[in-house]
C-alpha cells in the first residue's frame, strides 16, 4: 500500500514560520514521524511539497492508479484553488485534507474549504498530529475496501 502526501505553500518553512500556529516541528521532521508510524502499519508512504499549484496538480495526475490514498495540506490553496479542487474530484481514492491549525477558528477568509468537500474528509487543528491521524485512517478506509 502507498499513501502520497501533499504539502501545498510556505510548508517547507514548517519549524520556523509562526511557531504559535503551525508548531515546532518542520516539515522533515514530520515526514520522519509518518515514515516511522507508516512502517509500523506496513505501508510506504511518498512526500512531495511545492509552492506552485501546477506542481501539485501535476503530482496527483501523475501518480494516479499509483497511489492507494492521497494526504493533502493545500495550504493557502484551500481557500480558493478550484483547479486543484478538479484534480482532487477527479482521483478514485480515498483522500484526507489536513490542517495543522483550526483553520475555522482563525481569520474568515481561511473559514472556507473549497477542496474539502471533494476529499473523504478533513482533519484540523491537531498540529502535526493531524497528519498522523490522517495516516492511520487512511490505511483503516482501504484495508475496510478490501485492498
Amino acid at each position: 500500500m502507498k499513501i502520497l502526501i501533499l504539502n501545498g505553500p510556505n510548508l517547507n518553512l514548517l519549524g520556523e514560520r509562526d511557531r504559535s500556529i503551525y508548531g515546532l516541528k518542520s516539515l522533515s521532521e514530520i515526514e520522519n514521524c509518518l515514515v516511522s508510524r507508516a512502517s509500523e502499519l506496513g505501508v510506504e508512504v511518498l512526500f512531495f511539497q511545492s509552492n506552485h499549484e501546477g506542481y501539485l496538480i501535476d503530482k496527483i495526475q501523475e501518480t494516479a492508479g499509483k497511489v492507494d490514498g492521497l494526504i493533502i495540506n493545500p495550504g493557502a490553496l484551500t481557500h480558493y484553488s478550484y483547479t486543484l479542487r478538479d484534480a482532487l474530484a477527479d482521483l478514485k481514492i480515498p483522500t484526507i485534507e489536513v490542517h495543522l491549525s483550526n483553520i475555522f477558528a482563525r481569520e474568515a477568509f481561511r473559514n472556507t474549504t473549497i477542496t474539502a468537500p471533494v476529499c473523504t474528509g478533513l482533519i484540523a487543528g491537531f498540529g502535526w498530529r493531524s497528519y498522523l491521524t490522517a495516516l492511520e485512517l487512511i490505511v483503516s478506509i482501504i484495508n475496510d475496501r478490501g485492498k
